[in-house]
């Protein structure tokens, strides 16, 4: 029984390794360069869940991190945009980190969920309105 257990063991590891090579973004394990996320969702919890919380509730300790969730500002889709693009206080400017297709689906997002109902859509181009003149 012993073997068996061990053997299932090492073809569960040798299975994981396989689907972690193959995911791999170039040769070698795991890759050297980040996954680029491409939802809104991918955005959020790689970029502005850090600050905004997992619930979008925000946080106050070191810093005061404002709620996505439930924001009635989120209702005007400009808002969100230019907060993202150019930043304000202590909200830096990620105009330079993510391209005007990830602003437009983490705003897409955020205006969605979190007990947001804003579903009209956020276009590229909307973005780009917004962006900083220095920046794209």
């Amino acid at each position: 029984m012993t073997h068996r257990l061990l053997n299932a063991f090492t073809l569960a590891g040798a299975l994981a390794l396989a689907a972690t090579a193959a995911s791999a973004d170039e040769p070698g394990p795991g890759g050297t360069r980040p996954v680029v996320p491409k939802t809104g969702e991918e955005v959020y919890r790689t970029v502005c869940q850090a600050c905004h919380m997992a619930d979008a509730k925000g946080a106050q300790g070191a810093g005061a991190f404002p709620a996505l969730a439930g924001n009635p500002r989120l209702a005007a889709a400009a808002y969100p945009i230019v907060m993202i693009e150019r930043g304000k206080a202590g909200m830096p400017s990620f105009s330079d980190m993510l391209t005007p297709a990830q602003v437009a689906e983490v705003v897409g997002y955020i205006r969605t969920h979190f007990g947001n109902a804003y579903a009209d859509p956020v276009t590229e181009a909307d973005v780009l309105k917004f962006a900083p003149k220095t920046s794209r």
